[in-house]
C-alpha cells in the first residue's frame, strides 16, 4: 500500500455461503477522501460495506486497512481503524444527543467506560463539527430526523477511526437534510482528513460532492471521478434505459417523453427556455428548429407565433398560459 492509502482489496468475493454478489474486486481509498457506492438496488451496495466493516467475512480475497489484515485483526483493533454508520432506528430516546455521540469513545476507554477530559474534548469537537452545538443536550426524541442523523455521524468522528463507512445515511430525509448531510461530509473529509465510504442512491449530489464513485454493476465495479464515469458513459450504461437518459452536459437524467405531430422553434433567454422546452417536453411537443411555431421565452413573458403569419402574435406571463394558448390554437 502506498503512503496515503487507507484501504485496499485484492480480488475480492462477496456474498453469503455458496452464493457470490460480486467477485474480483480491487478497490482502494486514500487519506481524506469521500467515495460514494452507487448501483441499481440488489447489487451489493450493503454487503460491500458489510465486508469492508467486518460484519461478514470475505468469500475470497483480501482486505486491508492501513495495512492491516481485516480479517486478522480482532473487533477491538478494527473499532480503532473504522466505524460504521447504520440507517437503523435508534433506541433509547431518553437519551441526549451528548449522551449519543459519548458512546463513540467506548474503543478508548476503560473497561469501566469512564471518560477523562482527553475524551471529553474529543465529543464536544464532534459536536461541534456536526453542527449540534444547540442541540448537546436535547433529547433524542425532541429532535429532528436530520439532526439524529447528524448526531449519530458526529458518535462516528468521536470514535476517531481513520475509516468511515455510511449505509444510505441520507435516507428518509428531507431534501434540505439530504444535502445538508453530503455538505457535511464532504466538509469533514477536506477538514479531518478521514475517509468516508457511503451507499447512496443520490446521484445527482454524489456526482457534485464525491472525489471518486464505485458504480457496482452486476458485472463489477467501475471507479473514476464522477466527471470521468459520465464522460465515458458509465452512469448511462449502468442506470439509464428506454425511459431516459443522462445529459453529459450537467449530470442530470432526462425523461424521454413521448412525442406527438406537435413542433415549435423556441429562442430567448437561457433559463426560460431550459424550463419551457422542459414544459413543452411533458407535454409531447418536440423543439426542433425548424417548426413552423415560434416561442421567444424571457423572464415573465412568453411570445409565440406562426412563421408564415409573424404578424399575429400572442403574448402570455406564464408558461403554464402558453401551454394552454398553444395546445388550443
Amino acid at each position: 500500500m502506498s503512503k496515503n492509502q487507507l484501504l485496499q482489496t485484492t480480488n475480492l468475493t462477496i456474498g453469503y455461503g455458496n452464493y457470490f454478489v460480486q467477485k474480483d474486486l480491487s478497490l482502494s481509498a486514500q487519506d481524506g477522501q469521500l467515495i460514494c457506492l452507487i448501483g441499481t438496488n440488489g447489487c451489493g451496495k450493503s454487503t460491500l460495506l458489510r465486508t469492508l466493516a467486518g460484519l461478514q467475512k470475505p468469500l475470497h480475497g483480501s482486505i486491508f486497512v492501513q495495512e492491516n489484515s481485516l480479517v486478522k485483526l480482532s473487533p477491538a483493533k478494527r473499532s480503532l481503524l473504522l466505524s460504521l454508520v447504520l440507517t437503523d432506528a435508534i433506541y433509547g430516546e431518553n437519551m441526549t444527543v451528548r449522551d449519543l455521540v459519548a458512546m463513540g469513545r467506548f474503543p478508548h476507554t476503560n473497561w469501566a467506560g469512564n471518560l477523562n477530559e482527553t475524551d471529553k474534548k474529543v465529543i464536544s469537537t464532534a459536536i461541534e463539527q456536526a453542527n449540534l452545538l444547540h442541540k448537546e443536550q436535547a433529547y433524542l426524541n425532541e429532535i429532528s430526523d436530520g439532526e439524529k442523523q447528524r448526531a449519530i455521524i458526529a458518535k462516528a468522528l468521536t470514535q476517531d477511526t481513520p475509516l468511515v463507512l455510511l449505509d444510505e445515511p441520507t435516507a428518509h430525509l428531507d431534501l434540505p437534510n439530504r444535502i445538508g448531510i453530503m455538505l457535511l461530509l464532504r466538509k469533514l473529509s477536506v477538514n479531518t482528513r478521514k475517509t468516508f465510504i457511503l451507499s447512496t442512491h443520490e446521484l445527482d449530489l454524489a456526482m457534485q460532492m464525491a472525489d471518486s464513485i464505485w458504480l457496482m454493476t452486476p458485472y463489477g465495479v467501475e471507479v473514476g471521478m464522477p466527471e470521468d464515469l459520465m464522460l465515458s458513459q458509465k452512469f448511462q450504461q449502468a442506470f439509464g434505459n428506454e425511459s431516459f437518459h443522462f445529459d453529459e452536459k450537467d449530470g442530470h437524467f432526462s425523461i424521454n417523453y413521448l412525442s406527438g405531430n406537435l413542433c415549435v422553434e423556441i429562442s430567448g433567454e437561457e433559463t426560460p427556455i431550459l424550463w419551457t422546452s422542459r414544459a413543452l417536453n411533458r407535454c409531447g411537443i418536440k423543439v426542433i428548429p425548424t417548426a413552423d411555431i415560434h416561442i421567444i421565452a424571457r423572464k415573465g413573458t412568453f411570445l409565440f407565433y406562426r412563421k408564415n403569419n409573424p404578424t399575429q402574435t400572442t403574448e402570455v406571463s406564464s408558461i403554464e398560459e402558453l401551454l394552454r394558448a398553444i395546445l388550443g390554437n
